[in-house]
């Protein structure tokens, strides 16, 4: 993807339970996808924690959050509940 590129529509199991893109994104809403390289790693511990502790300032601007990597919806259910409490709304995304 190119900075300004329309995403495409997809389909991906989340921690939050099946996510279809565009009906999460709404009509009116930004949304930032982010990828890190595995959980329990320190990218993923200290880049996706401090968006996560910034989730409701993304909210306040209609940004919606999609972290994503390879790893299985278990391990990134592990490492939440390891690493902080996430949000209500903050989706972890798995094999887009």
């Amino acid at each position: 993807m190119r900075l300004g590129a329309i995403m495409p529509n997809f389909w991906a199991q989340t921690t939050k339970g099946p996510l279809q893109f565009y009906d999460y994104l709404g009509t009116s809403s930004w949304c930032i996808l982010f990828s890190h390289p595995a959980d329990f790693t320190p990218v993923c511990t200290t880049e996706l924690g401090r968006i996560a502790q910034r989730y409701y300032e993304f909210t306040k601007r209609n940004v919606k959050l999609l972290g994503h990597s390879c790893d299985s919806l278990e391990k990134h259910r592990i490492w939440i509940q390891a690493s902080y409490t996430p949000p209500e709304g903050y989706r972890q995304v798995t094999h887009l």
